[in-house]
């Protein structure tokens, strides 16, 4: 057994270290086997949920429109089976849109090939039922069995046998929607602004905005969607082109910090100062332009609130406002940099020494790409047993009527023996129509519990697959540190073999970190849910209480979440277990709280910077793109309804790639910075315990502390 030899801790005491130590320890045992047993239990308890959803729901009740049977439109097999369209007897009854889609209208649904193409009345077919294609174009749409109309307006109006009156309408949502459009700010259907009502009576097309509240949006939504399906048909393959070149200016960006991390910085800074300064002398310029200009000296208080943004341009206090705003941003950043200056330098040197363990070990770049495989799968499996779940269950009939005039209104019932109850004469025109798909069994009594689970179990594995990223990383990157002779000692395959370790002896302890985690962000959750159901509630107490547990939870999810980050790392390095090595990491980093308070947050800083620029830079060029502002390319920019639909696709799909490949630069700047603090203890730079970290970073890092300890020594 390797001897130990004593050196300082925390609040003095001795602490031990191994001397052979020169590295992730290889022989190391399993960790947290409990919490792992209780993990792989779980995950085998949620593949048993899945199958009991699986079993039991049916996505068909969401994709497909039930009708008042309970049948889908357009199932296989099933007399509906060539009727693709839901349509809605009295479109009067409904209160809005969202009303139809959620199928809770209190009318009769029935499955239909085709919408009404024309306006007609009950009234208008008893007229003409001597006239076999008018009575047979309106029979379509008519109850089956329904054949002849011998029935009076009143007993249909009662029973709904048939639609009382049909309106031009189209499909959308596999359901009928009245035709309306616009003409000259005047609101029609099919053209014409009057329609007669089911009594015969003439009314304005106006009278059907309450039953159809919002369906210009909607139908605009489904043009708006339209053309954004059509630009992206026509500009994927050069969003692809752009987010290909993000990739690249990512990688090029951090191989360049090895040997430009200064430069970068400063261009960076310079850029900032300059745009900034920019925007002041612009501000000043309007603002002086716009001396003497009728109007431009009222105040913003004058004008009050206006929707059109350019009004406030055209006051001269709004430039001055902006003015005084980059004044101060830029007096701040300036500060910044004379009181920082030396605290930048060690972040410079952090990344320089980052940049060369990637360089390395390149395989750590595209490392991103199995975890976001791994939380794709878990989001796929969450959304898929969620949807099952939420289509479980046999279909439930309510009795649809006045609830100010029916006391049954909104009870269970049965459609077969309806008819025969008490319910149809002391409600008269009651309806037993469906209304939801639920259950009386376990499964179904408890399917709020299980989806809550669904919910829990979902952000535990994704935190557990991040925190096998971070774990796995971290092993690599220490490899490297604690490699005397860089690169001649580092290990064969580092990332491979960190990956082994983690999963063989600490799947146990990266479990525990993430089940914490994913407590406190079921618990945020709830708070979410809770805040979103009291917003309308006049309780200022219990508002206020919620927004201080919100925020309560807020800083306890950022704070587990650093500290799994660099219990993680110590796992990693000492093979200990999660409650060990978090306390080790909690009381390495407060002998090191200075460091870690400013270059921390100097170095994210710097990786902001690079996402900014990359996402920036390729930004720009597909704007240029895109709006044909580049010569040589204007042929090949293709037509597009939208520009920014690409380009905002460019622009969030630049940054995700710029953001994985600087977590990996942040996880090695991290992992190294604590494999530091631990070599600036452990050694002294003698013969004997000679550092292993670089000349740049012994020289800027560790000159202060090391010379203070060979006096002490």
């Amino acid at each position: 057994m390797a001897t130990e030899e004593n050196y300082y801790g925390k609040h003095g005491e001795p602490r031990k270290f191994d001397p052979k130590f020169k590295g992730p320890i290889g022989k190391r045992h399993c960790t947290d086997i409990l919490c792992c047993i209780i993990f792989v239990v779980v995950i085998l308890g949620y593949i048993a949920l899945g199958v009991v959803a699986w079993i039991h729901g049916d996505p068909r009740k969401i994709v497909y429109p039930t009708d008042s049977y309970g049948q889908f439109c357009g199932q296989k097999g099933t007399p509906n089976e060539n009727k693709t369209i839901l349509m809605y007897f009295n479109i009067l009854r409904c209160a809005s849109p969202v009303v139809l889609i959620n199928l809770q209208c209190p009318t009769t649904q029935l499955c239909v090939s085709k919408c009404p193409d024309r306006f007609a009345t009950y009234l208008d077919m008893q007229a003409n039922r001597f006239n076999n294609s008018y009575w047979e174009y309106y029979k379509q749409f008519c109850k089956p069995g329904f054949d002849k109309p011998r029935k009076s307006i009143t007993e249909v109006l009662r029973d709904e046998d048939c639609p009382s009156m049909i309106i031009p309408s189209r499909p959308f949502l596999q359901r009928c929607f009245p035709d309306f459009s616009t003409r000259n700010g005047v609101l029609t259907v099919a053209n014409k602004t009057e329609f007669k009502d089911a009594m015969g009576q003439l009314r304005n097309v106006t009278d059907l905005r309450a039953a159809a509240n919002g369906i210009n949006s909607v139908l605009d939504a489904r043009s708006f969607g339209m053309k954004i399906f059509e630009d992206y048909a026509s500009s994927w393959y050069w969003i692809l082109i752009a987010l290909f070149i993000a990739m690249v200016v990512s990688l090029l960006f951090l191989i360049l910090l090895r040997f430009t991390a200064g430069v970068f910085f400063w261009i960076f800074i310079i850029g900032v100062i300059g745009v900034v300064g920019y925007g002041i002398w612009h501000c000043f310029w309007e603002y002086d332009s716009l001396k003497g200009v009728p109007g431009a000296d009222l105040t913003i208080y004058d004008i009050g609130l206006q929707t059109d943004f350019r009004v406030y341009l055209q006051l001269r206090q709004t430039w001055l406002a902006f003015m005084i705003l980059l004044c101060i941003v830029e007096v701040v950043i300036i500060l910044m940099l004379i009181f920082l200056r030396n605290r930048i330098r060690i972040a410079i040197a952090l990344l320089q020494e980052g940049s060369r363990a990637i360089g390395y070990i390149m395989s750590t770049l595209f490392y991103p790409i199995i975890t976001f495989i791994l939380i794709s799968i878990c989001i796929s499996y969450w959304a898929v047993t969620a949807v099952f779940m939420a289509t479980s269950g046999e279909a439930v009939y309510k009795v649809m009527a006045n609830k100010t005039l029916c006391k049954y209104a909104d009870i269970t019932c049965i459609p077969e023996t309806f008819n025969t109850t008490n319910v149809t004469k002391v409600c008269p025109g009651a309806q037993c129509t469906f209304a939801f798909y639920g259950g009386e069994s376990f499964y179904h009594q408890y399917i709020l519990i299980f989806q809550l689970c669904n919910v829990f179990v979902f952000l535990w594995l994704v935190n557990f697959s991040i925190a096998l990223g971070q774990c796995t990383l971290a092993g690599a990157f220490a490899s490297y540190y604690w490699a005397f002779k860089k690169p001649a000692d580092i290990p064969a395959c580092p990332l491979f073999s960190s990956f082994g370790r983690a999963i063989r002896y600490h799947t146990g302890s990266l479990a525990l970190g993430s089940l914490i985690l994913a407590l406190v962000q079921l618990i945020r959750i709830i708070l979410e849910y809770l805040d979103h159901k009291l917003k309308a509630s006049q309780n200022s107490f219990a508002k206020f209480l919620l927004c201080c547990l919100k925020c309560c939870f807020w800083c306890l999810e950022k704070f587990i979440k650093f500290m799994n980050r660099n219990a993680y790392i110590m796992i990693a390095i000492y093979g200990k277990n999660f409650c060990t090595s978090a306390k080790d990491a909690f009381f390495l980093l407060m002998r090191n709280v200075i460091r870690v308070a400013v270059l921390d947050k100097v170095t994210d800083f710097l990786l902001f910077l690079g996402k900014v620029f990359v996402t920036g830079s390729v930004g720009v060029l597909a704007f240029f793109f895109f709006t044909r502002k580049i010569p040589v390319l204007t042929d090949e920019a293709p037509a597009l309804n939208y520009y920014w639909v690409p380009l905002l696709t460019v622009i969030i799909g630049s940054y995700l790639i710029a953001h994985g490949f600087f977590s990996v630069y942040a996880m090695c700047v991290d992992t190294l910075f604590l494999c530091f603090c631990e070599d600036l203890e452990r050694n002294n730079g003698s013969s004997s315990k000679p550092y292993y970290m670089s000349p740049n970073l012994h020289r800027i890092l560790g000159k202060k502390e090391i010379s203070s300890k060979k006096a002490k020594r």
